[in-house]
């Protein structure tokens, strides 16, 4: 048997209960009922959904960091390239063959060196890119600039004669 409770409730919600309950198969009750579990669940879906709005917010800032560093990362590479072609000069012909295996040699060696930083943790370029990226604190601030521009003390003709 399922209990039975007493509420109040206003005259337009007992209209529009009434009029669901002329339906075949419905009640009152069953009206309530329904109404009821609707209401628990949506309770539930806004913990879900605040719980999807954290997790997403999260991935947006994951995001927003991976594209920043991929940004740094291809300007790096640009900046790279653009300077190998401003710097590197064009090799006869008959100096081609000693060139590539010696550019093989040299790829060979890299790979290995990018292994084992890679094996033991060393990120060479998240560092760069933290060197680069500016912080609030690296700049100067009006106080450093006057403290910089004020004179020196001066020292005493004793404290000079002392130092010679």
């Amino acid at each position: 048997m399922k209990p039975r409770i007493h509420p109040y409730i206003s005259p337009l919600n007992y209209s529009r209960v009434r009029a669901l309950a002329e339906r075949p198969d419905m009640s009152e009750s069953s009206v309530v009922d329904k109404a009821l579990s609707a209401f628990f669940t949506s309770a539930h879906d806004d913990q879900r959904d605040a719980a999807l709005i954290r997790r997403l917010d999260r991935l947006t800032r994951q995001f927003d960091r991976l594209e920043q560093k991929d940004t740094v990362l291809g300007e790096t590479l640009a900046l790279f390239i653009r300077y190998f072609l401003m710097v590197t000069p064009k090799i006869p012909a008959a100096q081609l063959d000693a060139a590539r295996a010696d550019g093989e040699h040299q790829f060979e060696n890299f790979l290995e060196q990018l292994g084992r930083d890679l094996q033991a943790g060393r990120r060479v370029l998240e560092k760069a890119v933290q060197d680069v990226i500016a912080e609030r604190s690296d700049f100067f601030s009006f106080e450093d600039l006057d403290r910089l521009h004020q004179p020196a003390p001066e020292r005493s003709v004793a404290k000079e004669a002392e130092d010679a």
